[in-house]
């Protein structure tokens, strides 16, 4: 009953409050409630509550802004590289095609450790190379299982095999279009940047047509635009400048007294041939297209030699990174981008020479160029794609090496090769120098000082040569050079092999700027395969060029060359499938110069 309920009983309803009772409490005790502290509470809890939706408006905002970065990033940089959702490419875009001439997968461990042991280095620090392989190429000709550089560039150029010695031409002697011929005509800007001569056999492949490599006078006029198609190059880097030079000329190695300077300046070409006038052109801004630089009369000096005297030729990563942002800055107001073929060409000539020294140089100077083209595209504001392969390994490089019937100790020592400061090909050069000008009238012991002291302990670093050692480069034959012997002896010391001073058949690497840019090209393949990605990239048709060509019946042979030549090339079979760093041009002695 109510009358039963003590007389301050708190009567219950579902409009009563713990407040109210406190506030009642008050008045009826005169004791000061906890109204304060509660309230405090209450005003701390809703401060914790906007504290809290901030935080979850500022989370969500940054999550969207990232993802959006990411995507944006995902797409540019990892994903689309310029191809569309229905796998066709789409949009603005550049194409950038390196090239590793005579790099093979040993290339890539030998120049990892060496790196890691001069550089001091963990066991886990790669090349920027091994960051990015996604693939292997099958590399065979028409001709032989084992490609030179042509048959493999034609590959490359054209998406076509055909015999070693063939520039751009297929089996039956027809000329087939390349992917930069095909570009240049399809409106996108064209270059070539190589560190060997620029009528050398993989940048003839791209931008000339000729039955033999030998050919050079004849794909250094076509490269400058005395062909069928028109000019197709508008970016050209490298040596090989005495094939540019008339034979009245020093330094010339023409078979005839055409100037193809002054024919590529007819052509509109600008042209440059010292570090000084390349460096005028401010890192690509200063560039006025179309540009030809000759920067040594033959090949660029190896990178072990030409980082003593740098001031005399740009590095393989200055080259790239000039032509990139001029190629870039050509293109700004096009709806189309560029096409550009880099190659570390020198890395063949340490193969050929047996050079581990040099050779981790050329492959360090190559994954600079790497770089520089990945920094490229990372903040380039266009699409692009980057692909690197090689033609073929040559040397048959082995990391370690059995010396005597003995079983082998595992060893190999990275040491031997930091401790050189010139590749056998530049002390083989110094030595034939001092030769014709201090020593020809030598004795043999002080030709054996000059050797010893100056070539073997200042040049490869070695101080324990043998007397043997020493009087075989005194009596050194032209199939075993000073060179082949100089570069033998740091070989041995490091206990590194090779097989041969050729090529090999060993299937070689494929790199992207990410898998994403290239999976046509995941996985093994035969080499036409990336010719065939380049053209189908750049959304190019290269028959009609083709019969193009043939239409206009391309000059393919050289008026000048050898009878003998001339019957190999007319029959297919192989002629010096390979230009070594040994060899000659015209009579000029193929040395850095």
């Amino acid at each position: 009953m109510a009358g039963d309920e003590p007389l301050l009983a708190r009567p219950t309803s579902e409009h009563s409050s713990e407040r109210e009772y406190e506030e009642e409490d008050a008045l009826l005790t005169g004791q000061r409630s906890n109204r304060t502290s509660t309230t405090h509470q209450r005003w701390r809890e809703i401060g914790l509550f906007v504290w809290a939706l901030i935080a979850t408006v500022v989370i969500i905002v940054l999550a969207t802004v990232v993802q959006h970065e990411h995507s944006v990033s995902h797409s540019r940089g990892e994903t689309s590289g310029g191809w569309g959702k229905d796998g066709r490419p789409t949009g603005k875009r550049n194409m950038i095609f390196m090239v590793s001439d005579g790099m093979g997968p040993t290339s890539l461990s030998l120049t990892r450790s060496y790196r890691q042991f001069e550089s001091g280095l963990p066991i886990g620090d790669t090349l920027v190379l091994d960051k990015h392989l996604i693939g292997s190429s099958r590399t065979r000709s028409t001709s032989s299982l084992i490609t030179d550089s042509a048959a493999g560039a034609t590959a490359f150029g054209c998406g076509k095999k055909s015999y070693n010695g063939a520039i751009a031409v297929l089996p039956d002697h027809s000329p087939c279009a390349t992917v930069l011929e095909a570009a240049k005509k399809a409106g996108y800007m064209t270059g070539l940047v190589v560190t060997t001569r620029i009528t050398d056999a993989t940048p003839a492949c791209f931008a000339s047509h000729a039955n033999r490599r030998e050919y050079e006078d004849l794909i250094a006029e076509q490269e400058i635009g005395n062909h069928p198609l028109g000019r197709t190059v508008d970016l050209i880097f490298g040596g090989g400048r005495c094939h540019f030079l008339p034979n009245s000329t020093e330094g010339s190695c023409r078979d005839d007294d055409k100037d193809v300077v002054a024919m590529a300046k007819d052509n509109g070409f600008s042209y440059i041939d010292s570090r000084k006038a390349f460096d005028n052109l401010d890192i690509g801004t200063g560039v006025k297209l179309p540009l030809l630089g000759l920067f040594a009369l033959l090949d660029i000096p190896y990178e072990i030699d030409r980082v003593h005297a740098p001031e005399l030729h740009p590095s393989q990563a200055e080259m790239t990174r000039v032509a990139l942002k001029a190629l870039s800055a050509a293109t700004k107001d096009s709806d189309k981008g560029f096409f550009v073929m880099i190659e570390g060409s020198r890395i063949d000539h340490t193969g050929h020479g047996n050079d581990p020294a040099a050779q981790v140089h050329e492959v360090l100077a190559h994954d600079a160029a790497f770089e520089a083209v990945l920094d490229f595209l990372e903040h380039d504001e266009n699409e692009g794609v980057l692909v690197g392969t090689s033609d073929h390994e040559t040397g048959g490089l082995a990391v370690g090496v059995q010396l005597t019937d003995e079983y082998p100790p595992y060893h190999w020592f990275p040491e031997v090769l930091a401790n050189a400061s010139h590749s056998a090909e530049y002390l083989q050069h110094k030595w034939f120098q001092w030769l014709r000008e201090e020593g020809s009238n030598a004795d043999l012991f002080t030709q054996a000082q000059y050797i010893r002291e100056t070539l073997i302990e200042d040049g490869l670093g070695i101080s324990d040569v043998s007397d043997e050692e020493v009087d075989a480069i005194i009596h050194a034959t032209p199939l075993k050079p000073p060179a082949y012997l100089l570069a033998n002896m740091i070989s041995r010391k490091a206990h590194v092999g090779w097989t041969t001073h050729g090529h090999t058949a060993v299937d070689v690497n494929i790199y992207a700027s990410s898998p994403q840019h290239a999976p046509q090209l995941v996985g093994n393949h035969e080499n036409t395969e990336i010719g065939n990605f380049i053209a189908k990239y750049l959304d190019l048709d290269l028959e009609p060029l083709t019969e193009e060509l043939k239409r206009k019946n391309i000059e393919m042979g050289q008026p000048h060359a050898s009878a003998a030549v001339d019957e190999v090339a007319a029959s297919g079979r192989n002629l010096d499938p390979d230009h070594g760093d040994l060899s000659t041009h015209g009579g000029v002695e193929h040395v850095a110069g």
